[in-house]
């Protein structure tokens, strides 16, 4: 998997992408048929080693779907970051901030990996 044409769009334009699946799935393996959640793991992983982390932070399955590809050392993927952090404390129960999730009920799905 080479994604450093990734890498460098998101360089390009000021640490920040929105990439649909099936870009991505081009790139990882152009001669599967479909996604799998194994597949997508392999890419996050690969993502990861480049500096690059993803919203929603579990990458989707389905190639009809985009997804926001950030540069870890960004203000932006700083701060994504952080709240995946959050999001895992409050799925082990553990989150300071207990009716963060409970006024944006999307924000911990995308922020889980």
């Amino acid at each position: 998997m080479d994604f450093t044409v990734i890498k460098h769009a998101v360089q390009v334009d000021h640490g920040v992408k929105h990439l649909s699946m099936r870009f991505i799935k081009q790139l990882a393996a152009p001669d599967r048929a479909r996604l799998s959640a194994e597949l997508c793991a392999q890419i996050t992983k690969e993502l990861g080693n480049l500096g690059l982390i993803t919203l929603p932070r579990r990458l989707p399955t389905s190639e009809n779907d985009s997804v926001l590809v950030i540069e870890k050392t960004s203000t932006l993927g700083q701060a994504v970051t952080i709240a995946s952090k959050l999001a895992e404390f409050d799925r082990i129960g553990g989150n300071p901030l207990p009716s963060l999730f409970e006024n944006h009920p999307g924000a911990r799905d995308a922020l889980t990996p």
